[in-house]
């Protein structure tokens, strides 16, 4: 690995080798020798052991058991020390909350999703996310004292310099309030802020469908649709930190009302808000479908849509279908103007599976240029809800690993 795919910390300019040998041994599956470190770094042997040494001594990182060899002595393989302490994940988003507990590792010890309404603004969701974290750490006998970083992602534009969301549609009352500072200084500890479909992009590069890759797209479909996206080993953020927001891409100029202020955004036809209200406008019109027995109609979502889709039921198919293909023509842009060679799709809408994938996939086929599609890969995210709190996982041990490496 030769890139920065997240964001780094300060400490990396200090002593860029022996940061970029954490990097290294913390991203290579199944970890790596010191041979290999040295061949990727272009470092001796003698500056090589001194950068192992100095990690060991930390124990930041541990010798684990040596790989299978083809003959001779197997090398020692290094690994992150996955003892040496906790992260939190958090994806707060539109509707609902997740937190991951991990070690530094990255292994996951325990998970918690809730619903959740970001819209209720910022005191009462950071009250109810502060909760739902006491809670997790209670249950597994810990502390905050006992977490060393927090990564944290929300449905929204970030500016990351100030850690601030600007004007971001799904979330009234949140513009330019200091999210970053508050979390921080709520928890006592350092804390990250990222878009949820960029953290989404970072927890499939680092642990999913598109690991290793350096030209990858992650399209999160839940409430709204946002995209994260990897360009040559770079996540791409744009000016203002606002790249990506491919749900407010116009497909209908006179389509429905979108929640940025605008018409016929893809949000607003293919979101999962949108598939929840073309279900219930079915039932009003007296369609012949099994939504009409799913409960209440006002109470209807795209879950259920879903659930109904699976049992056959045309009215429910005929819908995803639809909004699996304005995905795909959103995603047929995006794959025309990055050239992507992995796209991966994920969030709660996506959980649909094939359903909704096999229409993204068609049209970008026919909408593509030939050269692009030919090499894009169309998936679903292999972390499925977990892409975005994986992703923040991600950011809380760049927090953590350099801190303690240092």
């Amino acid at each position: 690995m030769t890139d920065i795919i997240w964001s780094p910390t300060t400490q990396i300019v200090k002593n860029i080798n022996k940061h970029s040998a954490l990097d290294l041994i913390r991203f290579t599956a199944g970890g790596i020798s010191r041979v290999e470190l040295a061949q990727h770094l272009n470092l001796s042997r003698a500056a090589m052991t001194a950068i192992v040494n100095d990690l060991l001594e930390s124990k930041v990182i541990r010798e684990a058991a040596p790989r299978n060899s083809q003959g001779g002595r197997p090398p020692i393989i290094l690994e992150i020390n996955a003892q040496r302490g906790h992260v939190l994940g958090i994806d707060m988003g539109a509707s609902h909350l997740g937190i991951v507990l991990s070690d530094f590792s990255a292994q996951v010890i325990d998970e918690i999703e809730v619903p959740f309404g970001i819209a209720d603004g910022p005191e009462a969701a950071i009250s109810k996310t502060d909760q739902i974290l006491h809670d997790l750490l209670h249950k597994n006998s810990l502390s905050l004292k006992d977490i060393s970083a927090i990564g944290t992602g929300v449905p929204g534009p970030i500016f990351t310099e100030s850690g601030v969301v600007l004007s971001p549609p799904l979330m009234p009352g949140w513009d330019g309030f200091p999210i970053q500072a508050t979390l921080a200084e709520k928890w006592d500890l350092p804390v990250s802020l990222n878009n949820d479909a960029e953290l989404g992009v970072l927890g499939e590069w680092a642990y999913g469908v598109g690991r290793g890759e350096s030209h990858l797209a992650y399209i999160k479909v839940g409430t709204g649709i946002g995209a994260g996206l990897l360009l040559n080993g770079q996540i791409y953020r744009g000016s203002t930190g606002s790249a990506g927001e491919i749900g407010h891409l116009t497909l209908e100029e006179n389509g429905p009302l979108c929640a940025c202020g605008n018409t016929g955004c893809l949000e607003a036809l293919a979101g999962g808000r949108a598939i929840a209200q073309q279900a219930q406008a079915a039932v009003r019109a007296g369609q012949r479908t099994l939504l009409s027995s799913m409960g209440p109609l006002d109470g209807l979502t795209a879950r259920d849509v879903a659930a109904a889709a699976r049992r056959g039921d045309l009215v429910s198919q005929k819908i995803i279908e639809t909004a699996g293909r304005y995905l795909g023509v959103a995603i047929a842009g995006l794959v025309n103007l990055f050239n992507p060679r992995v796209i991966v799709v994920g969030g709660g809408v996506a959980q649909i599976g094939d359903l909704l994938l096999q229409p993204i996939r068609d049209t970008v086929a026919r909408r593509s240029l030939q050269a692009s599609a030919r090499i894009v890969k169309i998936n679903a995210a292999l972390l499925r809800r977990r892409s975005t709190s994986m992703g923040a996982i991600v950011q809380a041990l760049s927090i953590a690993l350099h801190q303690v490496a240092e």
